[in-house]
This record gives structure tokens, sequence and C-alpha cells, in this order.
């Protein structure tokens, strides 16, 4: 990714192990980098969503088990503070799954080798997810150029899965990224992403950084977009997809998927390895998360003086619930595309590009 003329990935560590990353609350008027020295404040990042997307928090949590060995390596410190990590954001997969491949890789270990052990292992999850998105931009390039040929594709994406999402690349904004590189003349439309504005705020902070063109939307004008043939195809990101193709991803994929059927749209999503539940067997057993009925009733914005304000927007005597991802049926699902290769969105499908995982 680059800001500017200097490349990044999202998260990176310093020689005594500590992480950086970049508080995503306060893009994109300020781009400010938080140094994270222990558990605690990985935890604290991960849960105020200064650091957020699924394949992100699962590095960035990997890299703060691995922090938090340098202090206390013992087993009940280490199953400790794995599972204070795990309990921030229960319903992207890749939190626990980043999680389980140190615990597995470090039970066994003794004591004094478990903190290089768990350095190695965290950096290879970064590494890998940094390649994993490369390939998924790749497998998503033939997609985008079938529709090159009448002229500019217009895609819609909904939330933000692109670098700040990840280590780096991103997921569903990989094969953007990759198809601007390659002179296809691309558009996004930007879905705006209430109640916390990923997609107006972090999404079009990505693109223009990239010089893809792209026009932010309200949330609820995809389907009339769709209607009037101002979109090609649907591509979105997931925090978790379940053994029959179910998908979980930020609150209003689900009625994007409709409108896409209605409107005979194909809507693709991205998905990394390491985002597939193979122990559940469909959506509905998906934990969804629920966040505070104040990202709801108020709006962060840029105040005149040009600081970052929050404001309230609904009624003071009126609740708020805030579910903060649903589930799209695979039935609504065009095809999964990963680092191996694309899939339709079915239990067939995803064991013909993982035939490791038929007997899971």
């Amino acid at each position: 990714m680059r800001i500017g003329k200097t490349s990044y990935r999202s998260v990176w560590r310093d020689p005594d192990g500590a992480i950086r990353i970049f508080d995503q609350t306060r893009l994109p008027w300020q781009v400010e980098i938080l140094r994270l020295a222990d558990a605690a404040q990985v935890a604290e990042a991960i849960r105020t969503m200064r650091v957020r997307g699924a394949p992100l928090i699962g590095a960035v949590a990997a890299f703060g088990l691995a922090l938090a060995l340098r202090a206390d390596s013992s087993d009940a410190g280490m199953e400790a503070t794995a599972a204070m990590l795990a309990a921030t954001r229960p319903t992207a997969i890749n939190l626990g799954w980043a999680l389980e491949q140190l615990l597995d890789a470090l039970r066994n270990q003794p004591r004094e080798e478990r903190v290089a052990v768990a350095d190695r292992l965290a950096q290879a999850i970064a590494d890998d997810d940094v390649e994993t998105n490369f390939r998924i931009g790749r497998n998503t390039l033939p997609l985008i150029r079938e529709h090159a040929g009448k002229g500019r594709v217009n895609i819609l994406t909904h939330c933000n899965a692109g670098w700040l999402a990840t280590v780096d690349y991103g997921t569903a904004l990989s094969g953007i990224f990759q198809a601007h590189d390659a002179g296809i003349d691309v558009h996004v439309w930007v879905d705006e992403t209430r109640p916390r504005n990923q997609g107006a705020l972090l999404t079009a902070f990505e693109l223009a950084g990239h010089g893809v063109a792209h026009t932010i939307i309200v949330d609820n004008a995809g389907g009339h977009l769709m209607q009037h043939g101002k979109v090609d195809f649907c591509i979105v990101g997931t925090d978790r997809v379940t053994r029959n193709g179910d998908v979980a991803n930020k609150i209003g994929t689900y009625l994007k998927a409709l409108a896409a059927r209605d409107n005979g749209v194909p809507f693709h999503v991205a998905c990394p390895h390491s985002t597939i539940d193979w122990r559940l067997a469909r959506g509905e057993e998906i934990p969804i998360e629920e966040r505070a009925e104040a990202e709801v009733s108020g709006i962060t914005g840029l105040a005149p003086d040009g600081a970052p304000a929050s404001i309230r927007v609904a009624a003071p005597t009126s609740p708020a619930a805030n579910p903060a991802f649903d589930v799209t049926p695979a039935r609504l699902v065009s095809s999964i595309i990963t680092e191996r290769g694309v899939s339709a969105a079915s239990e067939a499908g995803l064991v013909a590009l993982y035939p490791e995982r038929s007997a899971a």
C-alpha cells in the first residue's frame, strides 16, 4: 500500500517486538501511527476498531500474543492472553484462527523457546496474508476483464476490504488495484457503510491513494444503480464463510446481494483461506457481533475547525440496535474468489479448492 510516495504494510514490528498500526479511526483526516507495546493495548486497538478487517486483526492478534510471551511465557499466561484477544471481535474467524495457529505450535514448546517460535509464526501469518491477497487479486482479474470490452467497468463494493483490512493488497480491492495497474478502466461505487462509514472513510481513501476512479454512494443507492445498468458486478470481502458457502460480512451486504440477484448482477466474495470456517456447517451458526448504540445514534466527521468530531444524529429519546454483520446465503453468491481459484459458493466448490478439508 502507498501513502503518498511511501509504501507500508498495515502492521509491522519494532525490534523490541512492539507493533505499529495505523489508527483507522483517524483516517482519512489524519494519518496517525500507533505503537502497541503489550497485549492489552493490542486488545484495545482491536476492540475499538483502531485496527480492523478480518485478515488484519488475525495478524495483529498473533503479533500481540507473541509480544505477551516476552513478559510471561507460562502456560497460564499464554492461554489467558489468547482468550483475552479472542474475545475482542467474535464474528471474524481470522482472529481465532491466527491465535489457534500459535497456540497449537506453542503448547508443546519449552518456555524458553516460545518467544522465538511465536515471533516466527506471527511473521509467517502476516507474510502469508500478503501473498494470499495478491493471489486473490490475480484470480479476480479475469472477472474484471470479462466486462472490460464494453468500456468502463463499474464495480460496487460494500464496507472496506482493501489494504487497510489486511496486511497488504486487500481482498475485494486487490483485483481492482491490479486491474487499474494493468490499464483497465475501472470505476468503483463505494457504499458509505453506515454506521461506521468504513466505505466512505477508508475504501475511498485507499482508492484515491491508488488513483482508482470511484464515487461514494449512500448504502441504499446500490439497488437503484443496478436497476439502471450502472453496475457490472459486486464484490465484497468477508469476515467468515461457512462450509456450505454462506457469507458473513458487514451489515447491509445481504441487501446488496438481494438487489444483485433481482437485477441479474453477479455478486462475488473475495475470501482468503483463513476466513473459511470449516467447523460451521451454515451461516445461522455464526455469532453476530452487537456493537454500541452510539455508533448508530451518532456519526463522526470533520468539524469546521478541521478536527474530527462526533455528533448525535438520532432522537435522544430513541434506542438503537447495532448488529455489526449479516449473513448472505450461498444461493445469492455468484462465486467465492480465493487465493487458489474461483469457487462456487458451496461445500463441493470449496472442497474442490481445498481437498485437504474434504474429511474435516
